[in-house]
């Protein structure tokens, strides 16, 4: 089998190597060739990472190779990713029959050529938020890893290794997938349906369950805030005592809190989308532009439009 990675500029290193190697380990475990694989950039250049390492390019993206599998590596921002030659590319590779992967942000690339319709995938929880608002109709999931017939998507980070033995066993027999895993030192091989981000009891370090319920229903409601009577009904206490409760384990009151939870989520899509200021307070619980810009300010010392000029598209030519 002949494996494409596509690298994007500022693509995730972790995520890339969690996906290559276990090709070379399925390799030398098995003492057969059953993988090679070639590196694919924008312009046959050497592709920088995010943290500044560079992989030579093998190939420059439309070049005349033919492909088993090709995955594209994507972090950064993806969604200001804009490169019509590896779009019609990628288009040309899902008529061909090859079967196309995501890792991390590359799902954002593969969205952007149009060929996610009609499957279901994931992405990396960081990108997840600006994603749904560009693509509303497209069947994004909240899993570690997804395989829809030819299309297989990983969150990124360590995701792909548990991909990957997927893919192994899928081609190769489990036997040979669990010496890979075990060849990195994994004792659990997940499912792809298991969550991207820890549980919030490891998350916030707290193990009071009734808050936990709370503050699982903010993340859960952004855009339409939950009263504070409807938050306090969840924790099945008095108001006074939720309120008391956030003070005693984190330190904040509750309306600080969902404040916080929902400005987190307008800096992701301010970064990463080119909604207006407008368009992402609403999308976060904000009834105006101007109530939004004030918290803003005073949550990240600057005006939400300020999030805007180290992220704007790069074109890539």
């Amino acid at each position: 089998m002949h494996i494409g990675f596509l690298l994007i500029p500022d693509f995730a290193l972790l995520a890339y190597a969690s996906a290559i190697e276990p090709l070379r380990a399925a390799n030398r475990l098995s003492g057969r060739s059953l993988y090679r694989w070639s590196h694919v950039s924008i312009d046959g250049a050497p592709a920088p990472a995010s943290n500044g390492v560079s992989i030579q390019a093998d190939y420059g993206v439309g070049g005349d190779v033919r492909f088993d599998y090709v995955f594209v590596c994507a972090g950064g921002n993806p969604a200001a990713f804009q490169h019509q030659p590896t779009f019609a590319w990628l288009r040309q590779l899902a008529r061909r029959g090859v079967k196309l992967g995501g890792v991390s942000g590359g799902p954002y690339i593969l969205a952007r050529a149009n060929v996610l319709s009609g499957y279901r995938f994931t992405i990396h929880w960081e990108h997840a938020p600006a994603f749904i608002e560009d693509y509303p109709d497209l069947d994004v999931r909240r899993s570690l890893y997804e395989i829809d017939r030819d299309r297989l998507t990983s969150s990124g980070g360590t995701a792909p290794l548990d991909m990957m033995h997927a893919v192994i066993a899928r081609e190769h027999g489990s036997e040979l997938a669990l010496a890979v895993s075990e060849w990195f030192l994994q004792t659990h091989v997940r499912e792809g349906e298991g969550p991207q981000r820890m549980p919030l009891r490891e998350r916030l370090g707290v193990s009071h369950a009734p808050l936990l319920r709370v503050v699982g229903r903010m993340e859960q409601n952004l855009e339409t805030p939950l009263s504070r009577g409807e938050l306090a009904r969840t924790a099945g206490v008095s108001l006074r005592q939720l309120e008391r409760l956030f003070r005693l384990h984190l330190g904040r009151s509750l309306g600080e809190h969902y404040l916080g939870l929902r400005l987190e989520r307008a800096r992701h899509l301010l970064r990463q989308t080119s909604l207006s200021v407008l368009e992402v307070a609403l999308a976060c619980g904000f009834s105006s532009a101007s109530h939004f810009s004030r918290a803003y300010r005073a949550r990240f010392d600057h005006p939400p439009r300020g999030e805007r000029a180290p992220y704007r598209p790069t074109l890539w030519r």
